[in-house]
């Protein structure tokens, strides 16, 4: 490893930020495009880091959720990584070698598109998952052939200083770097002027972070929430619904951002509906409050947020359905362990702040409706989600739900099956996100495409726009004009 840039210390200031920057962008430069086998090496030390030290990541997420199991984070957080790791592995060749453009050559300007890594890339992550939500991101801009500044969240703090000390056994700082830090440390990031910034993390931030980048021009990617629809169709088989929306929802304590936050049932439905959810919720946690396997609400602000819109839902009109043993029941919500029960919101109106905010918790509204259309229209007019969901037969009534919704992702008779699929594009839309990562679409975006051309023609291009040429060439474009309109008129009134 270098000895000229140290791993950075706990809140470092913008100045030492930048210097980082810097450093990384100078290493960069006297590099040039790095070769296959300098990626691949980057890719698995920066992995290994990873996989060297998941026992005391394991430890240090149990200790910033208050309860999270190692079962959970290493399904989550450590292992989810792997198919990405192991695609980028097998094409990472194929996805840097030059494409001809075929027809140029014919054309007299023979040419070839080239794949090049764009510098310095930062990633911001998120506390829900701190470490696959940078890790994934950082090996794709590592692919890519770029050096990597990490953000870890400030609210998973011990995970992040693990993670910080991990990173530092085996990458140069100038090759991949985390800073760690609140909210004065994260300002400064998002300000840095990276060439690439990704964001995962709330709409509200993501506006902040894209604004503090626009006035550098840095390019970004953000990875947004929303309100994450389940549409049950007629003929949707409810128990298959019941059991996977409700172990979507209490994953990781409903704090996930594929997490659906409603669900749109026939009417004539509902009630069953509502019963066999409670079901599954209990054969996943028979008890709630002391419940090893329950991952808890990751801090008292968001356990308060959270709270709240449950009140603020009953205090207008909605009744809560709690799901956990009677006896528990007058000790939830807790706040010590910040336990809040598993509940079913039922008659929810939209002058309730659930109705509009991001849940984030292990809370589900439910909407009874009466023609599917409604249901569809219902989600619509509604900002783009980062996930829609329908149970149902791949029939007319899926294909109406696909055709009228907009959002990150859709999957059928699942939760977010389509996040995993190997190679598939990750990304939201509108208030959900801009952008995209995952394989070959991460390695994409963090790369830049440039065409390269050369001319084999008698006359070059700024030539035939000049006298004596230009006169030629003048009436010429007159032509194809006039043989143009002619086609579009043919065109336009049917002929």
């Amino acid at each position: 490893m270098s000895t000229a840039l140290a791993p950075l210390p706990a809140d470092p200031s913008a100045a030492l930020q930048r210097q980082l920057l810097d450093a990384q962008r100078a290493a960069f430069l006297a590099e040039g495009p790095p070769a296959l086998d300098v990626r691949l090496d980057r890719i698995d030390r920066f992995l290994a880091c990873v996989l060297e030290h998941a026992e005391d990541l394991c430890v240090a997420l149990d200790a910033d959720f208050g309860s999270r199991s190692p079962l959970a984070s290493l399904a989550s957080d450590i292992v989810g990584v792997l198919p990405d790791v192991q695609l980028i592995r097998e094409h990472l060749a194929q996805w840097m070698a030059d494409e001809e453009l075929p027809g140029s050559a014919e054309a007299g300007t023979p040419a070839y598109v080239q794949t090049r890594p764009k510098g310095v890339v930062g990633v911001i992550g998120p506390w829900n998952f701190p470490v696959t939500l940078v890790v994934q991101p950082a090996i794709e801009a590592l692919a890519a052939g770029n050096r990597v500044m990490i953000k870890f969240s400030e609210v998973a703090g011990h995970t992040a200083d693990v993670f910080a000390r991990a990173v530092a056994t085996r990458m140069d700082p100038e090759e991949a770097a985390v800073v760690r830090g609140g909210v004065a440390a994260a300002s400064a990031f998002s300000a840095l002027p990276f060439d690439h910034l990704l964001f995962t993390g709330s709409p509200a931030v993501g506006a902040r972070v894209a604004e503090a980048a626009g006035a550098n021009l840095v390019p970004v990617t953000l990875e947004l929430g929303g309100k994450n629809p389940v549409v049950l169709g007629t003929d949707a088989d409810l128990d298959l619904a019941a059991e996977r929306v409700a172990a979507m929802r209490l994953m990781n304590g409903g704090q996930i951002c594929l997490c659906p936050d409603y669900v749109l049932v026939p009417r004539t439905r509902l009630d069953d509906f509502v019963a066999r959810y409670g079901q599954a919720v209990r054969t996943y946690f028979p008890t709630w409050l002391e419940n090893p396997d329950v991952v808890s609400i990751i801090d008292d602000r968001n356990f308060d947020r959270v709270t709240a819109l449950v009140a603020d839902a009953q205090a207008k009109g909605a009744r809560a359905v709690t799901l956990v043993p009677p006896e528990e029941a007058p000790a939830l919500p807790r706040r010590a362990g910040r336990r809040i029960a598993p509940t079913v919101l039922l008659d929810v109106t939209e002058e309730m702040t659930i109705a509009s905010e991001e849940i984030f918790g292990p809370v589900l509204v439910v909407y009874p409706y009466d023609d599917l259309d409604q249901a569809i229209d219902h989600v619509a007019a509604r900002p783009s989600p980062l996930a829609a969901y329908f149970f149902g037969s791949d029939g007319p009534q899926f294909r109406r739900f696909v055709e009228r919704t907009t959002s990150g992702g859709v999957t059928r008779n699942d939760l977010a099956a389509h996040w995993g699929v190997e190679g598939a594009p990750s990304g939201g839309i509108g208030r959900s996100g801009m952008g995209a990562y995952h394989g070959r679409v991460g390695f994409l975006t963090f790369s830049h495409r440039r065409t390269i051309a050369a001319s084999t023609v008698t006359t070059g291009l700024a030539q035939r726009l000049l006298p004596p040429a230009g006169e030629a060439e003048a009436e010429a474009l007159r032509g194809l004009v006039t043989q143009t309109l002619t086609d579009l008129h043919a065109r336009i009134n049917g002929a």
